[in-house]
């Protein structure tokens, strides 16, 4: 029985781990190839895109996947609707994995933004330095914005179009709270923007923006399919294949 993993996060890699010695199981993760050196899960590993709905649907039949698992990050919304509409048509089971957004909590000073075009427009009336931490993919959307200055924290170094007044921190999470403190208090930031990742890894940050008093520029996650089970955890993930595959035949991670 062939699994593939639309992977690239924590979760991803912790279902792989989860499932990597379950008996009669072939499990491939499948990375985008958009961080250098990425943190490769165990068991066969492919990097690089499909080439769209049509180029995932020939890779599933090619390669006889029995399950799909959409474990991609929360704004990588475009190969979630690519997989819904693969998995359609190559009749192929599909369980997106999905961590549960951020929720506010008293004491928060969160404003939303539909985007980061949205959140570039917001962002001047809210501070002066900025923390961007929405990754080096998006930092065009606040390439004009040449009165403030940025913090920019991301795995890989920016490329242009990009603030010019900019800082870059190259970093990975997971994050602690006393090093957000510190990077806080360091570089005199006065606003954070994020993505509604979701997660503990990079979490930290607003519980020290919190204690700070400091503003949070939240952008909210896109749309993603409908008519898609979905879970909120790696190992609700295992046991949701588990029980697939007793019901097949084979027998369940215990």
């Amino acid at each position: 029985m062939h699994v593939l993993i639309l992977g690239g996060t924590t979760e991803a890699r912790r279902l792989a781990e989860l499932l990597h010695d379950t008996p009669g199981l072939t499990l491939t993760s499948s990375l985008a190839g958009r961080v250098a050196s990425p943190r490769l899960p165990p068991g066969e590993v492919r990097i690089g895109g499909f080439g769209g709905a049509e180029g995932l649907t020939a890779w599933l039949r090619e390669h006889r996947v029995d399950v799909l698992i959409d474990a991609t990050h929360p704004f990588a919304g475009t190969i979630s609707f690519h997989a819904a509409r693969a998995a359609a048509t190559a009749h192929v089971p599909l369980l997106a994995l999905r961590r549960p957004g951020w929720v506010p909590v008293e004491g928060d000073d969160w404003h939303d933004a539909g985007s980061l075009e949205e959140a570039a427009r917001l962002l001047p009336a809210l501070g002066r330095r900025v923390f961007l931490t929405t990754g080096r993919m998006g930092l065009a959307a606040f390439a004009a914005l040449d009165d403030l200055w940025f913090l920019v924290r991301s795995v890989d170094a920016p490329e242009a179009p990009h603030p010019a007044r900019m800082e870059v921190l190259l970093d990975r999470g997971p994050f602690t709270l006393d090093g957000e403190r510190e990077l806080l208090r360091r570089h005199r930031v006065d606003v954070v923007v994020t993505k509604d990742s979701g997660g503990a890894a990079t979490a930290p940050k607003l519980t020290a923006a919190r204690e700070a008093g400091l503003p949070v520029l939240v952008v909210r996650r896109p749309p993603a399919p409908e008519g898609v089970p979905v879970v909120t955890g790696p190992e609700e993930a295992a046991r949701w294949i588990g029980e697939w595959l007793h019901g097949r035949g084979f027998p369940a991670r215990g």
